[in-house]
């Protein structure tokens, strides 16, 4: 499977962490300014084919230690009356994509009342699937993708997805009440982000604790990270990240990989992003952008587009040098 092909799998395929804090405290709000600034740049560029990630924003400091990544609904999502989400395949051309090949499969790790974790191996992937899953004592191998789903309004909800051979994840809120399904858009990387003919992050192994909703994620190069889902509804989801070491070689701790072909066709088309210092935040066409200081940062939609209509907006922020601070009420 490629990375375009990617997109149009997913759009195929609570208790104590619902309603929990989505949006900070009063204390929280008055530490904002102490929040460590990264430094963000952005080697997007231009393309036709609406299914290749031509967003990339790289996060980097090499004092970050934590920081939370949000999935929120778009501003629009409340005038969303048809939803669109089928690939658009038009002006694209994977015939020179690698391609390995595996035997199809799928594994169910574990199940509870609200949550459980499901494995898929594809027929065929644009990397190697060598990257153990470990869940308990349990360990696959091979496996291409890894959902985290749960239960929500009787329904089952599709809300994390891993790809253990190159790194990349997506998140996305439990949809609104007017719909039975929001789509997935952007992805992003979590640790040392790297180029193997795109960018990736190079992963040892993975382990999930179902208890805490906690990934563990084993670097190749070194080091590791933990990413807990603190809090999901119908408007966001959010993670928090936990770093054990800073980023070797000054390489990125994060990155967000995104498409845009026109504003009526994209998934990411403007970026909000606060300054150290500033009275106000900066805002930019995604194209235009050229890059900044930043100590949040928002990447999104402000118009409904053709591509995956309902997919979320991203936002990063709390980037600190201490561990991650739970949500609070």
């Amino acid at each position: 499977m490629t990375l375009l092909s990617r997109r149009a799998c997913l759009a195929g395929a609570l208790g104590g962490v619902a309603g929990a804090a989505l949006h900070r405290s009063p204390a929280v709000a008055a530490a904002a300014s102490d929040d460590l600034a990264v430094r963000v740049t952005n080697l997007s560029e231009p393309v036709l084919c609406a299914e290749k990630d031509n967003i990339d924003l790289r996060f980097a400091s090499p004092d970050v230690r934590s920081c939370r990544i949000q999935a929120v609904h778009p501003a629009f999502i409340g005038s969303i009356v048809a939803d669109r989400w089928a690939p658009d395949f038009t002006s694209c051309d994977m015939s020179n994509d690698p391609s390995f090949t595996a035997k199809a499969r799928r594994v169910t790790f574990f199940e509870s009342t609200e949550f459980w974790l499901t494995g898929y191996a594809y027929p065929s992937f644009w990397r190697p699937a060598d990257v153990p899953f470990r869940v308990g004592d349990r360990v696959e191998h091979g496996l291409h993708v890894v959902q985290l789903w749960m239960l929500h309004q009787e329904r089952a909800e599709e809300i994390l997805v891993i790809y253990p051979p190159d790194g990349y994840w997506r998140a996305r809120p439990l949809p609104p009440a007017h719909m039975r399904w929001s789509a997935y858009g952007s992805s992003f990387l979590v640790g040392p982000v790297e180029v193997q003919e795109r960018p990736i992050v190079a992963l040892r192994e993975i382990s999930f604790d179902p208890a805490s909703r906690t990934f563990t994620i084993a670097f190749a190069g070194g080091g590791s990270a933990t990413l807990r889902l603190t809090a999901i509804d119908p408007d966001r989801q959010i993670l928090d990240v936990g770093f054990d070491r800073s980023m070797p070689g000054q390489a990125p701790f994060a990155a967000l990989r995104s498409m845009y072909a026109t504003e009526y066709n994209c998934d990411v088309a403007r970026t909000a992003w606060r300054a150290p210092g500033a009275k106000g935040w900066g805002e930019s066409p995604i194209l235009d952008w050229k890059g900044a200081d930043a100590t949040e940062l928002w990447a999104g939609r402000l118009v409904a587009s053709r591509h995956n209509t309902s997919a979320p907006d991203m936002v990063f922020s709390h980037f600190s040098k201490g561990p991650p601070v739970a949500a609070k009420p």
